[in-house]
């Protein structure tokens, strides 16, 4: 019997969420599993990933094969590079909190009261018969020239 790790598709049309189970290859996508390991919530900004590391060890080691989304997200968790040996990944962003956006923007906005930009636009803008003056210079040059 051939195990899979894969995505088990549940939520809204539009509202997808999913949990990662193992399950026999032969099942349909929301058939029946064997084990539950983890969730992912792709809608969440960032992803929520959420993975029973112990168990997908297990499930790694004894040859369940992980389908290529779950292959991705047990990169990103590092599961992957510990069940192959390999470095460790960088840390998933934790999600940003309200004080930390509002410091952020603070630091900004002190930066530009601090600087030159006065929240204009750099370029100026150019009016009208400013572009038909230089329409008809440059006419008149290529008339010349030739």
């Amino acid at each position: 019997m051939a195990v899979k790790i894969k995505l088990k598709r549940l939520g809204k049309i539009r509202q997808p969420h999913y949990r990662i189970v193992v399950a026999d290859s032969r099942t349909r996508r929301d058939g029946r599993a064997i084990e539950e390991i983890g969730l992912y919530h792709p809608t969440y900004n960032p992803s929520r990933i959420e993975v029973d590391s112990e168990r997908a060890q297990y499930w790694l080691s004894v040859g369940a094969q992980p389908t290529e989304p779950v292959l991705a997200i047990l990169k990103l968790t590092g599961d992957w590079q510990k069940h192959k040996g390999l470095p460790a990944p960088a840390p998933l962003l934790q999600p940003a909190t309200k004080e930390d956006k509002r410091a952020s923007f603070d630091a900004f906005a002190k930066t530009l009261e601090e600087g030159d930009a006065k929240g204009e636009a750099i370029t100026p803008k150019a009016k009208k018969a400013d572009k038909k003056a230089d329409e008809a210079a440059a006419e008149s040059t290529e008339s010349t020239e030739a």
